[in-house]
This record gives structure tokens, C-alpha cells and sequence, in this order.
């Protein structure tokens, strides 16, 4: 079982910088038709000061996160894992060449099914070099036992 004292447990800072061409990439891989996404001069006639990042790109950066050990503290068992969930609250657009900071914890830990399944619910802030509050990530990992 995974322990509940590692409720609240804050994980390491990470930056990530939102690269142009990685925007790009992630809105043609996810059909965005929008050309805010891919061009410039689109983006910039839309009112914007570069390339937005995409919907949902943030969970992508975020997985660029090194492995700090976290989930073996945890006992996390990569092999018996599954995505459960995750959620987005945005605040504010973030743009190509922002460098961004998440700032995860752990917030809540518990189990179904007489802990054949385990949740692990990781929150994270993001933030922009200027200190800006660009979003909130909510992610559920689900271990499953047995």
C-alpha cells in the first residue's frame, strides 16, 4: 500500500522552456487547425505576442520532468500503473520561449476495491519567468495490485 504520510509531500521544481517548433509539433499531432498555432504573423493578427501554447501542452512539458525518484519513494510500480485522470485550470496563455516553472505535490492518496487500485493525485502550479500564475495541472496516477 502506498503510504499516506506522503500526503502534502512537495516534489522538485521543474523548468521547461515552450519551444516554437515542439508547439508545433504537439498542435499538428492533436489536429489543431488553428494557425495561431503554427504561424506567427497569425498569432501576432489574433492579438497574441507569439505562438500560444496549444491545449493540454502543459501535461506534455510536464512529462519532460526528470525522474527525481518520487514514485519509487512512493512505491510506485511503473509496470502497474495507469493514467486516471488529469485536468487543467488555465489563468493565463503562456507563448512560445516562455521558460515555465511546475511546482507539484502529492495531495491525496487513497484506494478502491480493498486496495486492489491506489490513486496517487499529484497538483501542480505553473508559472511563467515573470512570476505570473499561468495554470493549475491536476493528474491521477492509478496503481493497480494483484
Amino acid at each position: 500500500m502506498i503510504d499516506k504520510k506522503f500526503i502534502g509531500k512537495v516534489l522538485p521544481v521543474f523548468r521547461a522552456v515552450a519551444e516554437a517548433g515542439q508547439l508545433r509539433f504537439f498542435a499538428k499531432a492533436t489536429g489543431e487547425t488553428s494557425h495561431i498555432y503554427f504561424d506567427e504573423s497569425a498569432a501576432h493578427d489574433a492579438g497574441h505576442s507569439a505562438l500560444p501554447l496549444p491545449p493540454t501542452y502543459l501535461f506534455s512539458l510536464e512529462l519532460q520532468q526528470p525522474d527525481t525518484g518520487w514514485r519509487d519513494e512512493l512505491g510506485i510500480q511503473l509496470s502497474r500503473i495507469l493514467h486516471g485522470e488529469q485536468s487543467f485550470t488555465y489563468h493565463r496563455l503562456a507563448y512560445a520561449g516562455d521558460v515555465l516553472r511546475f511546482e507539484s505535490r502529492i495531495a491525496d492518496i487513497y484506494d478502491k476495491k480493498n486496495g486492489a487500485l491506489e490513486f496517487v493525485v499529484r497538483e501542480t502550479r505553473v508559472t511563467k519567468q515573470n512570476g505570473e500564475h499561468i495554470a493549475d495541472l491536476r493528474s491521477v496516477l492509478v496503481q493497480r495490485n494483484g
